[in-house]
């Protein structure tokens, strides 16, 4: 029997088989206290400097929520999740409070008018620094808020209520007095009831064409689903100045995108259309996009395009016509988007992969094509007439370019920038930009022509983030700037117009990341702010880089850290190693050195450092390059190159004195779960496994899965070979796994978890399957983070360390 058969017949077997029994419903736990402390230690606030460069806002984060606001109703709909008493996003995160900080002086002032226990969504400065637009969540409905950065106080700007369903409800427009807001509809009824009895079956038919997709999760399932989406995705435009007065633009309809040009004289308005689709999210609806004058009134209908239910499968693969399309930034009114010319099929033999067009005002012209692209359209930084950055990609060689463009001249395209998106220590850097005259970030550059770059700094003695100038005209650089040792700092911006004065966030391994301005003449530095160490009491942690090499010679790295107070020394300890397989196409790339030693050692409650607290020693990011060079994909060799991985990472540890082969466990999220489950089933490397949200069996994933690009009828012996459902009778080591029962995440279903539980379960190997009520990929309830955090130090506690 061939490994297709084999696949369609455990597959059905167990799909058709009742679910394990399960324990009744049990209260949530709590870690020991050292662990809890790190769950419920006050968040870092966030940063935001205004574009005059004269304030910094701190925006207070609170803690994690509780289980009872995550338990809210919820609608799951064409791709999205709708919280329907506010109409907008469910699981959104907030700021608590917004304090403003002078950068001149370091004076503060904390805004004031909020109501009590204030959620502050969407904050973004005008234009001219002088006011802070920011949406309020106030449960039920979410509201319009403006604060005065000269009296520092917040008030409601308009009544009528937001409309948060795709995305942030307003954009400032150029002039700093006026908003576009996206409000829901005051004529707006109550929500369609569904009905009690259907009215028929719901059916779906293919017409014969191909018409492939991944699995997407949170589709519409029937004609209610409909209605709810175009019920919660109705929007009224309007425009609203700084005292309140509301001109409505046009009429209410399904407006997915409305973006202000520029120049504020023109709307791009993006609708969606019927028929809406079963197989697809939203995304892919059909959508019309139109330009209207600032007054609401309709110009010119730049597209409308169909249902992209046919898009070919593959990375690389998009839909025809026109998309990505946006207003050039530095422009007061002239559009730009993409077209591909292969349609849009990556498998398909062209010479011209896609077409970057654009259109000004009064868009009645034939749009010019501004430049071709062998490769896949991947974003352009515009500058001014004579200079934006278009860049390109192909994801099968890892190969990206950047080319120089004049947008307003005839010169032709210049060719930047050539390179592997693997190699990190060839990386130049992203491009700097600033806020220009409409408030829009456009490349700075100096008044000679030059640009300026900040990236990373990956070498071989880890991550050095860095400030380059780089002259166009002899593509030569000079680096302005480096991070030192023993610290890690990395650029922010400039905090003048003379590119002297730069803003940078400094941390170290006991010092979590604060602000500071740096003068480029004198490299003295100066305090902007004094974030304190969320969790003191892991202050005393050790960590070090470590480099080792896998048997086929390929470089491998990790970051190694000890209990508090511990050293290595004090050795051997229990370990937890926690990992996440990566693919590449080219072996000295997938070797470079990551990480830094030098980075504030901060604690993810969703990762494997709380178990510090409880004397573990934590091997994390252990590098499992999955290779395949030339004409062979990674996966080719999946398993082999991840056990071999696996192998050198506890050869490694073990040879160092700080662990005992006997008493390392393995764990990982997501594709690190799978990774997990993987190494269980073909290796005796570790005592125990921790999985959470994964997907174990491929089949269910039939059309593609992280990089793999072939189907499952392509490559049905990839599927079976790298499912570790169709080998857990292979597995000897007691497994956790954990999952959300409402994970969104493309193929990790609820199901791949409960059905693996099931298969191991059914062969006598000791495991337990934990579904936290109303999480998704991620977990976020404190009480659902708590009790994850429980059930994997009980498991390392009962399975490494023998209690």
């Amino acid at each position: 029997m061939s490994s297709f058969q084999v696949v369609l017949l455990i597959a059905a077997s167990f799909l058709s088989s009742l679910g394990a029994a399960q324990n009744a419903d049990q209260a949530y736990l709590t870690p020991p206290l050292d662990i809890a402390d790190i769950v419920d230690a006050q968040p870092t606030p966030a940063v935001s400097v205004d574009p005059a460069k004269s304030w910094m806002l701190i925006l207070g984060r609170p803690g994690l929520p509780s289980i009872t606001e995550l338990s809210q109703p919820e609608l799951r709909i064409a791709g999205l999740r709708i919280n329907p008493a506010n109409n907008g996003r469910s699981r959104s995160s907030y700021y608590n409070s917004l304090t403003l900080q002078s950068l001149e002086n370091g004076g503060s002032r904390v805004i004031i008018g909020f109501p009590a226990n204030p959620r502050i969504r969407d904050v973004s400065w005008s234009p001219d620094s002088s006011r802070i637009a920011f949406t309020l969540d106030q449960g039920d409905h979410i509201e319009l808020w403006l604060a005065e950065v000269d009296s520092a106080s917040a008030r409601r700007l308009i009544v009528s209520e937001m409309n948060g369903l795709f995305g942030a409800p307003f954009s400032w427009m150029s002039d700093s007095f006026r908003l576009l807001v996206k409000a829901v509809p005051d004529s707006r009824g109550p929500e369609p009831e569904e009905p009690a009895v259907p009215s028929g079956p719901v059916i779906q038919e293919s017409t014969g064409r191909p018409a492939a997709a991944r699995t997407y999760q949170d589709l519409m399932e029937n004609s209610h689903d409909e209605e709810l989406f175009e019920y919660y995705g109705q929007v009224q435009l309007l425009m609203v100045d700084v005292s309140g007065y509301i001109q409505e633009l046009g009429e209410p309809d399904l407006i997915r995108r409305a973006l202000p040009a520029p120049g504020a004289d023109y709307l791009l308005v993006e609708t969606v259309q019927r028929p809406f689709s079963y197989l697809v999210p939203q995304y892919r609806f059909p959508h019309r996009l139109e330009v209207w004058d600032s007054s609401g009134d309709l110009l010119r209908e730049i597209a409308s395009l169909p249902l992209a239910e046919e898009v070919p499968i593959g990375r690389g693969a998009v839909p025809t016509g026109p998309r990505s399309m946006n207003w050039r930034a530095d422009a007061p009114a002239t559009l730009y988007w993409v077209e591909a010319q292969d349609g849009g099929n990556p498998r398909a033999d062209v010479d011209i992969r896609d077409i970057l067009f654009t259109s000004s005002a009064p868009f009645r012209d034939q749009p010019e094509a501004l430049i071709e692209l062998e490769m896949r359209y991947a974003g352009t930084t515009w500058g001014h007439g004579e200079l934006a950055l278009v860049n390109e990609s192909w994801w099968s060689t890892r190969q990206t370019r950047s080319w120089i463009v004049a947008p307003d001249g005839g010169a032709a395209p210049e060719l930047l920038f050539d390179r592997s998106t693997e190699d990190r220590y060839n990386n130049p850097g992203t491009p700097i930009t600033e806020r220009n005259q409409y408030g829009r970030s456009t490349l700075l550059s100096s008044a000679a022509g030059d640009i300026y770059l900040s990236g990373v700094g990956a070498s071989a003695e880890g991550d050095r983030p860095f400030l380059d100038r780089l002259n166009l005209t002899s593509k030569t650089s000079e680096r302005l700037w480096r991070s030192e040792a023993p610290s890690y700092a990395a650029f922010m911006g400039f905090l003048d117009n003379n590119q002297q004065a730069l803003l940078i966030r400094q941390e170290s391994p006991t010092a979590p990341g604060n602000y500071y301005q740096l003068d480029l003449n004198t490299t003295q530095q100066a305090a902007l702010t004094a974030f304190p160490h969320p969790y003191p009491h892991m202050l005393d942690v050790y960590k070090e880089v470590v480099r080792y090499q896998r048997d086929d010679g390929v470089m491998l790295t990790a970051t190694l850290y000890l209990p508090p107070g511990k050293t290595k020394e004090d050795g051997p300890f229990p370990m937890l190693m926690w990992a996440y397989p990566r693919e590449f196409k080219d072996a000295s790339s997938a070797g470079q050195m990551r990480g830094s030693p030098y980075r504030f050692n901060a604690i993810s409650v969703n990762g494997p450092l709380p178990f510090l607290a409880s004397g573990y020693a934590i091997f994390d990011g252990p590098t499992m390059p999955i290779i395949g060079e030339g004409e062979t994909e990674p996966n080719d060799a999946y398993v082999e190159q991840l056990v071999s991985s696996a192998a050198a990472a506890v050869q490694t540890v073990v040879e160092m004195g700080v662990a005992e082969p006997d008493k390392i466990a393995i764990g990982g999220h997501s594709y690190g779960a799978f990774m997990t489950a993987n190494l269980l089933a073909h290796s005796d490397l570790f005592v125990a496994g921790l999985a959470r949200s994964g997907a174990y069996n491929r089949t269910l994933t039939p059309f593609g899965f992280q990089a793999e690009e072939r189907t499952f009828w392509e490559a049905p012996d990839i599927y079976f070979r790298m499912s570790p459902f169709m080998h857990a009778d292979q597995v000897e080591e007691p497994i956790l796994m954990i999952h959300g029962e409402a994970d969104n995440n493309s193929g990790t279903f609820p199901l791949q978890s409960r059905r693996f539980y099931n298969a191991l379960k059914g062969h006598g190997v000791k495991t337990r399957l934990v579904m936290l009520p109303h999480e998704s990929h991620g977990y976020r309830a404190r009480e659902s983070v708590l009790h994850t955090l429980w059930e994997m130090n009980s498991w390392l506690n009962r399975y490494v360390v023998g209690e």
